[in-house]
């Protein structure tokens, strides 16, 4: 059946016992394909390459009517046909296209087999399972949530922007109960988006597609629009750290607490990221076995960085002194129940920040402020490293060759401030040995 396909054709067409075509009969190729149901749909029929009776026969559906117009779906076909020419096969191409992995499926690709670090003497290395577990979850919670459903080579700097400015504006941001689908028990999810979010996410963003460009024969990714997108993906300079009050604000309320009753593991951890500037299962999870109290150190053997060794003010010692038991042994702050260490310290915390009237402080400001104090202080920023566990390819072997006893004296010139502010003094005869 020929006819000019028109809007009137199409809707005089009716169903019949089995699907039919109307062919168009000015553009040889273009049809109205009609099913018994009643659906139609527009479409052209060609052969692939130079064409010939030996050529495979693509149908390329073009749209269904009534949504696609009638006129619409003629310059569509018009198209799709001067392709055809050209020897391009749109149908082929649009089936490669659906065989091309979405956002989702990359995220899960990347999960299976990516999750390598990035950066640093680590570089190249499988993620610690901590890190990996928040990596993923930031890429699922945010990535999968507003861009899964996409093909993963569509993605363009464009995308990205956008992806960033609504990550940014809270719309991934959520609080709810859901179905664990592993355990089958209910947990709570909490997304917090912000801009904080957004360039930590993007940043994941962009080590999945670098990951998916060392697979572009099963991935198809050529192409990194993380790399040219027109977003910020560093925090820049670490401006916020606490003054000397606000850290007396924050030990007073510690001391407050602990005179309340609270757990006291949660309030000596608190105590101990700010006299020590260390990450925050670091000293969470800190075991015995890691303190060497005759060198005052932290000896860690596996942390994010690899192997490092901390120097430890008097303050802080002191402290994990006065916790050490006569047989120590596993963690230095034990799970209240079962194995582990103690991870209750959330609560704690946010009661402590809000009696101390400084909110949206995070543990991990006590390191930035240990930091700060140190390049206050006017100690080198080899020694601001030391103190921090900072590594990099370059510096991490003059790291091994820093002296710990001026990295101890220097942890006490730096954190004598802090612990004095915490209420945590240091002893009179460490305070001799300090020079000026």
């Amino acid at each position: 059946m020929k006819t000019k396909l028109s809007k009137t054709a199409a809707d005089v067409a009716e169903p019949k016992s089995a699907r039919y075509t109307i062919w168009d009969s000015e553009l040889t190729g273009f049809a109205l394909r009609v099913t018994p149901a009643g659906a139609k749909s527009w479409a052209v029929k060609y052969r692939v390459g130079e064409g010939g009776r030996t050529a495979a026969v693509r149908w390329y559906t073009i749209g269904t009517y009534p949504e696609t117009p009638a006129t619409d779906a003629r310059k569509a076909a018009e198209i799709a046909l001067a392709r055809v020419r050209l020897g391009e096969d749109p149908s082929g191409e649009r089936i490669t296209k659906r065989a091309e992995m979405t956002v989702a499926q990359a995220i899960d690709f990347y999960a299976q087999e990516g999750c390598i670090v990035q950066r640093g003497i680590r570089q190249g290395e499988p993620m610690k399972p901590m890190t990996k577990d928040y990596t993923l979850a930031r890429l699922r919670h945010h990535v999968v949530r507003l861009l899964g459903k996409r093909r993963i080579t569509e993605i363009d700097e464009g995308d990205i922007t956008t992806f960033v400015r609504d990550v940014s504006a809270g719309k991934t941001a959520r609080d709810e109960w859901i179905v664990d689908p592993e355990t089958g028990k209910r947990k709570r999810v909490i997304v917090r988006g912000g801009e904080g979010a957004a360039r930590k996410v993007v940043r994941d963003l962009s080590a999945v597609y670098s990951f998916l460009k060392t697979h572009k024969r099963k991935t198809r990714v050529t192409h990194n629009p993380v790399e040219d997108a027109s977003v910020r993906k560093t925090d820049n300079k670490r401006t916020r750290f606490l003054s000397i009050e606000e850290v007396k604000r924050l030990g007073e309320a510690l001391n407050t607490l602990e005179a309340q009753g609270v757990n006291a593991k949660a309030v000596n951890i608190a105590r101990l990221w700010a006299l020590s500037g260390c990450r925050r299962n670091e000293i969470a999870g800190l075991k015995w076995s890691e303190v060497d109290f005759d060198r005052g150190l932290l000896v860690f053997d596996d942390t994010k960085t690899g192997r490092s060794v901390r120097p430890l003010g008097a303050a802080a010692i002191a402290l994990l002194e006065a916790l050490k038991p006569e047989e120590a042994e596993g963690y230095v702050f034990p799970a209240e129940r079962g194995d582990g260490f103690y991870q209750g310290t959330k609560t704690v915390w946010q009661a402590a920040i809000k009696k101390a009237a400084l909110p949206g402080v995070t543990p991990h400001v006590l390191r930035h402020t240990l930091g700060s104090a140190a390049a206050s202080a006017g100690e080198a920023l080899l020694m601001v490293g030391s103190l921090l566990g900072h590594a990099n390819a370059r510096s991490t072997a003059i790291y091994a060759h820093i002296s710990h006893d001026p990295a101890r004296l220097a942890a006490d010139r730096v954190t004598g401030p802090l612990a004095e502010a915490l209420g945590r003094p240091l002893p009179k005869q460490v305070m001799k040995t300090i020079p000026a």
